[in-house]
């Protein structure tokens, strides 16, 4: 008999790879896969850390780590002194911890913003241009606007248009709602300041952007398709406003990433040269050729590199110049978006997740474009408008949420006796392929010692399937096949980590683009990470994981989760463009919590401007059309019907159990009683009452009022 049926000892050993053959991957080191440096846990620190999650690479200014191995946040970037920094592990346990010790008591997942940080992006992209202008002697002045799709959030739109308002930084929408808040929120900004409206636009729309314009606010018409033009000149008549209008042009400029499918000569919007001369004749027969002030293009997002760049406003520079031979009284050229920032840190001019440029070079590429052209055309400098938007917000935020458990397959251990009975209950025919794999193993041929496994397992599974093989034999199949697997070095070491996040709502371009963003842990860094692990959300979807890593990495360095009451934060970065605006309702688990955060000079360096819970599940049950009200009801009948009001788990306290069920956020309530056992009184200082408010009672709202409040945060 084959020296795998006689002892298990023999048989890995004579698994166990001679020097030069197979060579079993190293046990985790903790350190960048470019270093074969072993650093040990004694020596451990977070610089290790930070160059292990390369976050000097992707997270610079704005994001550190300190001594403690805390990710910290650098809210004014390059100009944050050292006692400005705020640590982020302080910021959740503020957000997180109950109301009694002092916290806000707000559920994870929590999207947690700085607006100090906001506000830093956008005086950097001023001052970026700022130079360029002043450096390249250009005759004119940026001026940008912010998109608002990107993310709608009211407090960051606000914030945008006041912190932008000294250097009449506007918005840009392409929606009647979006338009609408844009009006709203420009009331309180700079007169100066543009309002792009762009996007396909019925009568309505080009009537809102009319009397925008009415109401002073510097308003204009970008045409994405030319019937809007005369809609445009019809109800400017009848409402009496002399409009000022845009073209958005199709360029033949394309950028040939993901991001740029909008671009390029069949690009979605815009009008090609054809077209755009059709509207410059209609104006002249109107009269109105003096409306027409704006050129705008786009040719994509995450423009990846400055030669790119320059082509692409250096083509749509000669159309202005072009237009301006053929009298139209233009003033600005909007460079749409396209200002990209590098999610992985390699500063790539190649990729979909990097750039290979900085501000100030974009800056410089855009204007010295402009003015080459110009001053070829002899043409006076425009305007120079764009509509960045993810350069811009990306920074701003953090999603935090908690690993709740993991999960690893454990081989299972086979004795002498195990191998034995295993061969024994084997089918004569699966009998040749275990031969072969135990004479593949002696002979130290382990590719065929791998095949004739998946051989065995294959046969013994169609075995099982026609009902010839029981479960106990096919279970023993796949452990011994594993346990080869193990030995040759060449089993799977990546663990699964369940996190409490739904990805298709709060990380939907990872799902539907394949969009990767730095993760890691926001504190224990200072810890060498011995796992690699993937995340494993809650839906019940297959694709609710993330298992791409910036590098290109299919795990993520991760530490060993420390037991039932303690807690492992992890962040997603760089989400705060479009993730918010593009999640979902997958499962129903709505949105996270929401905290505001400002750097504080006060002794414990933030404060806490504004926090909001987490939709409740009535809220995403509504959104459905359901009737949360209606459903309690029922099922408040029901047990008025089935549960007699006896022992402890009565009717009233299972009602009133159902009732906070109704009011609480979708997401686990990890280390928390259930509102249901807590009825029965298991936590021993919780009771709940039936009545006809229970429903409506729902859990504390931690702030709506319009004036903000803060706290200050030990």
């Amino acid at each position: 008999m084959p020296a795998l049926a006689f002892s298990v000892d023999a048989a890995m050993a004579a698994l166990s790879p001679p020097s030069g053959y197979f060579t079993a991957p190293e046990v985790f080191s903790g350190v960048p896969q470019s270093t074969n440096t072993v650093v040990s846990d004694a020596h451990w620190t977070a610089d290790h850390s930070n160059a292990l999650y390369k976050i000097d690479g992707w997270g610079a200014p704005y994001f550190s780590v300190n001594s403690s191995g805390n990710v910290t946040v650098r809210p004014h970037g390059e100009r944050t002194m050292d006692h400005q920094e705020i640590d982020l592990l302080k910021v959740v346990k503020k957000a997180s911890d109950s109301k009694s010790t002092g916290g806000l008591d707000l559920q994870l997942p929590i999207i947690v913003r700085f607006p100090d940080v906001l506000k830093d992006r956008l005086e950097s992209l001023q001052s970026a241009f700022n130079y360029a202008v002043k450096s390249q002697g250009y005759g004119s002045h940026y001026q940008g606007v912010y998109p608002v799709k990107c993310n709608q959030d009211r407090f960051l739109v606000e914030d945008i248009v006041r912190f932008g308002s000294s250097f009449r930084f506007g918005l840009e929408a392409g929606s009647k709602p979006e338009l609408l808040f844009a009006m709203s929120s420009l009331c309180k900004g700079s007169s100066e300041s543009l309002l792009i409206c762009n996007g396909f636009k019925d009568s309505e729309y080009i009537s809102l952007a009319l009397i925008a314009r009415k109401l002073s606010l510097n308003t204009v018409i970008v045409l994405e398709q030319e019937e809007e033009l005369d809609s445009v000149i019809d109800i400017s008549v009848k409402l009496g406003v002399r409009p000022v209008i845009g073209v958005r042009a199709k360029l033949r400029t394309k950028h040939s990433g993901h991001f740029g499918s909008t671009s390029g000569e069949k690009g979605k919007f815009g009008l090609t040269t054809t077209q755009i001369v059709r509207v410059v004749k209609k104006l002249y027969q109107c009269g109105m050729l003096d409306c027409f002030q704006l050129l705008h293009f786009h040719i994509g997002s995450q423009i990846p590199s400055t030669s790119l760049l320059a082509d692409g406003v250096g083509e749509a520079a000669q159309i202005y110049c072009e237009l301006v031979r053929l009298g139209a009284a233009m003033k600005v050229i909007d460079i749409g978006g396209g200002l990209g920032i590098d999610y992985d840190g390699s500063k790539s001019t190649n990729s979909d997740v990097s750039v290979g440029y900085t501000l100030d070079e974009y800056a410089t590429a855009v204007v010295q474009a402009v003015k080459f052209v110009c001053d070829r055309n002899s043409v006076n400098h425009p305007v120079i408008c764009s509509e960045s938007g993810r350069a811009l917000v990306s920074h701003h935020s953090v999603l935090i949420f908690e690993a709740v458990s993991s999960s690893k397959y454990t081989v299972p251990t086979m004795s002498s006796f195990d191998i034995h009975n295993f061969i024994d209950q084997l089918p004569e025919d699966a009998h040749s392929d275990y031969n072969s794999l135990s004479e593949s193993a002696i002979r130290g041929d382990y590719e065929s010692c791998l095949a004739y496994a998946d051989q065995l397992k294959q046969k013994c599974v169609e075995k099982f399937k026609d009902g010839s093989l029981d479960i106990e034999q096919l279970a023993a199949t796949d452990g011994l096949c594993d346990l080869v697997a193990k030995e040759i070095g060449v089993s799977n070491p990546v663990t699964t980590y369940h996190v409490n996040l739904s990805v298709f709502t709060s990380v939907p371009d990872f799902w539907g683009i394949e969009q990767v963003f730095p993760i890691l842990p926001i504190h224990r860094l200072d810890e060498r990470p011995t796992k690699r692990g993937v995340l494993s959300d809650l839906t019940c979807d297959s694709d609710g994981k993330i298992d791409k890593f910036i590098g290109g990495e299919t795990s993520l360095a991760l530490h060993e989760l420390e037991g039932e009451n303690s807690k492992y934060y992890l962040g997603m970065f760089l989400g705060g463009a479009y993730q918010e605006a593009l999640g979902g309702l997958h499962n129903l688990f709505g949105g996270p919590s929401v905290v505001r955060v400002s750097q504080s000079d006060g002794p414990f360096g933030f404060a806490v401007t504004r926090a909001v819970p987490g939709p409740s599940c009535s809220d995403v049950l509504r959104s459905m059309q359901h009737e949360p009200e209606i459903m309690f009801q029922t099922l408040k009948h029901r047990i008025e019907e089935f549960v007699q009001d006896e022992g402890q788990m009565g009717g009233a306290m299972i009602s009133a159990g159902i009732a906070q069920s109704f009011n609480n956020m979708p997401y686990l309530t990890v280390g928390s009683s259930c509102c249901l056992t807590a009825a029965n009184g298991n936590n021993g200082n919780q009771h709940y009452y039936s009545s006809d408010e229970d429903f409506t009672a729902g859990a504390d709202a931690v702030a709506g009022e319009d004036e903000p409040w803060s706290y200050v945060c030990a």
